[in-house]
C-alpha cells in the first residue's frame, strides 16, 4: 500500500481524507493544513494524524494528494516533488500556465507519477459513452451553479468552466486555434457568469457555458458528431445516444426513419449505455496508485491539467 499524505483539510480535503482512509490501495498517514484550528478540529473530530509541518508530512509519505487553495498548488508540488514524493493535485493544476510547466518539468526530471483531479473523467455518464464520442464537431456544455462564496475568489472559468474544457479537450484531439469569450462579474470582483466559443484546428466548434449565479444546478453536454448525437447528464448521472443508419428497405411498423432533399434515409435508434455505478473521487485516486505501482502513465496527467489551465487562461483574457 502507498503511504499518502494530504495537504489541505478544507471542504475536498476532508473527502479525499476519508476516500484516502476507506482504500485498500492506500495507507492514510495523515494530513497539513495552514489553519492550525481548522486542522485540530478535524483532526479531533475523525482522528486523522495532524502534522505540524508540510516537510514532517511529505517525508512521511509516498503520494502527497494536493487539495490547498490554487495559488498554494505550485509551491507545494515543488516541495513534494524535490523529496522524491508523487503528486496528486487537485484542479486547475497551478495558478499560472507558467507554473504548470515548471511542475511538468519537475517531475519529470525526478522520474515521479503526477495526475490532475479533473473529477469527471471518472464520472459515470461521461464513462458510459467516453467510447462512442468519435470526431464530434460540435459541442456545447452547460454548467451552471446556485450561488455559494466558496469559490469566488477566482473567476468562474477556473472554478466551473474547466471541467468542461478538460473533458473536451480529451475528446477533441486537435489544436485549439481561436477562442472568443465574454464574462460578466455579477456579485463577485471575478467573472459569475462566462461564456466562450472555442474553434479547433480540424473545424470542431465548441461553445461553453458556465455559470455560479444560476437559480438551478446544471451540468450537461451535447456531443454532434456523423450519425450521432450524444448527451452527458454529469450531475444527474445519466447518458443518452441517438444515432443514425442505413433505413432497410422495408421499414418496421415502429422504425423511426427520416429522408433528406437527396432522398437518403436513415433510421434514428437510441443507444442508452449501461451506467455503473461509482465514486468518481474514489476512483481518480485508485487509478492513480495503479499508475504509480504499475509506473503507467495517469488517466489525466499533468500535460492534460496544463493544457486545460492554457485554455481557461486565453478564455479569461478574452474579458479583459
Amino acid at each position: 500500500m502507498l503511504k499518502a499524505g494530504v495537504l489541505g483539510a478544507g471542504h475536498l480535503g476532508k473527502i479525499h481524507l476519508r476516500l484516502l482512509n476507506q482504500s485498500d490501495k492506500y495507507e492514510l498517514v495523515g494530513f497539513y493544513d495552514a489553519n492550525k484550528e481548522n486542522a485540530q478540529n478535524v483532526a479531533e473530530e475523525f482522528g486523522y494524524t495532524y502534522f505540524e509541518t508540510i516537510d514532517a508530512l511529505i517525508d512521511a509519505v509516498d503520494m502527497v494528494d494536493i487539495v490547498t487553495p490554487t495559488l498554494s498548488h505550485y509551491e507545494c508540488a515543488k516541495q513534494a516533488i524535490a523529496k522524491g514524493k508523487h503528486i496528486f493535485i487537485e484542479k486547475p493544476i497551478t495558478n499560472t500556465v507558467e507554473e504548470a510547466e515548471h511542475i511538468r518539468q519537475l517531475l519529470a526530471q525526478h522520474n515521479l507519477r503526477g495526475q490532475v483531479g479533473h473529477v469527471e473523467r471518472f464520472n459515470p455518464a461521461f464513462l458510459g459513452v467516453k467510447d462512442q464520442l468519435e470526431n464530434p464537431m460540435f459541442i456545447e456544455t452547460h454548467r451552471l451553479a446556485e450561488f455559494n462564496p466558496r469559490g469566488t475568489d477566482v473567476p468562474v472559468v477556473l472554478d466551473l468552466m474547466i471541467h468542461d474544457i478538460d473533458i473536451i479537450l480529451s475528446v477533441v484531439r486537435s489544436k485549439v486555434v481561436n477562442v472568443q469569450a465574454s464574462g460578466v462579474s455579477v456579485i463577485s470582483n471575478s467573472p459569475d457568469i462566462a461564456n466562450a466559443r472555442l474553434e479547433f484546428e480540424n473545424g470542431c466548434v465548441a461553445n461553453l457555458t458556465a455559470s455560479r449565479i444560476s437559480l438551478k444546478n446544471m451540468r450537461k453536454s451535447r456531443f454532434f458528431q456523423k450519425d450521432a448525437y450524444i448527451s452527458v447528464d454529469f450531475l444527474e448521472k445519466k447518458c443518452e445516444v441517438v444515432k443514425m443508419k442505413d433505413a432497410p428497405e422495408v421499414p418496421g411498423d415502429f422504425d423511426m426513419v427520416l429522408q433528406n432533399a437527396e432522398g437518403i434515409k436513415k433510421q434514428i435508434y437510441f443507444d442508452n449505455p449501461e451506467i455503473a455505478n461509482n465514486n468518481a473521487i474514489l476512483d481518480e485516486l485508485e487509478t492513480f496508485a495503479n499508475a504509480i505501482n504499475t509506473n503507467t502513465k495517469p488517466i489525466v496527467t499533468l500535460h492534460d491539467g496544463t493544457e486545460a489551465l492554457r485554455v481557461a487562461t486565453q478564455i479569461i483574457n478574452c474579458f479583459k
